[in-house]
């Protein structure tokens, strides 16, 4: 109406002071408080969620701003998260059978189930293998996780699921943490893991075997878990055009985001070397 009437004619037939339409349209196109704290608040959740190449919700968006100094509470978060379009990792394919348990070598037993939890690192480890989808066909990726930090102490992969594959992850775990003896090394009973050689390679390391229970996916649950997180956090966010895009990519999460990056809630919101720094 204002584009046909003079404004002073408006607010006389409206019964309004002129002083109080202008001061009305000026709070109107400045911001109050409130929102210039929440424009604020917006840049330093999308930051933290840029950081977090786009996989924190809300949970870990709170704890990384309590590490900054400050403090707000999850709904308000997620509130301003939702706004901005911003949002966690989502629930993904589940994966497939890897582990081939039909064979006659040797079965260790569930030592992991009879011991106390990890206090320090390099008392267990859990080791498990996993499978990429590229359009070059299957990538296997094989794991070890040292229990106490969470931290991927070992890993390897190949376009076979076989012994050398674990073998390579198992050296690198050797290599870089130096492990003392009687380390308990947990895994299921594929028969990679049972094979001769593999045996062999924990018997020369001083390493004590164990093996979940037949058809127990619980009984590693935590090594699952890790899967579960790579998988929804890379693998389902990606079309891998081959394997070599996915080694490089695999590798720049494990390395550069999930063991030096990423917050874990089981570890107070630390990744797992900063966790080790701090409490060793």
């Amino acid at each position: 109406m204002k584009n046909d009437y003079p404004i002073l004619t408006l607010c006389a037939h409206l019964e309004v002071s002129p002083s109080g339409y202008y001061g009305w349209q000026k709070r109107r196109r400045t911001p109050g408080p409130r929102a210039v704290a929440n424009q604020t608040l917006t840049q330093q959740v999308a930051a933290i969620h840029a950081h977090s190449r786009q996989t924190y919700g809300s949970p870990r968006i709170v704890a990384a701003l309590r590490q900054q100094g400050c403090h707000h509470g999850r709904t308000r978060i997620a509130r301003l998260m939702k706004q901005a379009g911003l949002c966690g990792r989502q629930k993904g394919r589940f994966r497939v059978q890897t582990t081939d348990s039909h064979h006659d070598q040797p079965i260790a037993p569930n030592r992991l189930a009879q011991v106390p939890k990890a206090t320090a690192p390099n008392q267990l480890w859990v080791a498990d293998i996993t499978y990429v989808e590229t359009q070059e066909g299957w990538l296997y990726l094989a794991g070890i996780l040292d229990l106490y930090s969470r931290k991927i102490v070992g890993w390897a992969m190949s376009e076979r699921i076989d012994t050398a594959l674990v073998l390579k992850a198992l050296g690198m775990a050797l290599l870089h943490r130096d492990p003392p003896a009687k380390l308990l090394l947990h895994s299921d009973r594929g028969v990679q893991y049972a094979s001769s050689d593999y045996r062999q390679a924990l018997k020369a390391a001083g390493l004590v075997a164990s093996m979940s229970r037949k058809g127990n996916c619980y009984d590693n649950a935590t090594m699952e878990s890790f899967w579960s997180t790579l998988k929804l956090e890379l693998i389902y966010r990606r079309d891998f055009a081959t394997r070599a895009q996915a080694r490089t990519e695999i590798f720049d999460y494990i390395e550069t985001f999930y063991n030096r990056q990423r917050a874990h809630s089981s570890l107070d919101y630390h990744s797992p070397v900063d966790f080790e720094l701090i409490n060793n």
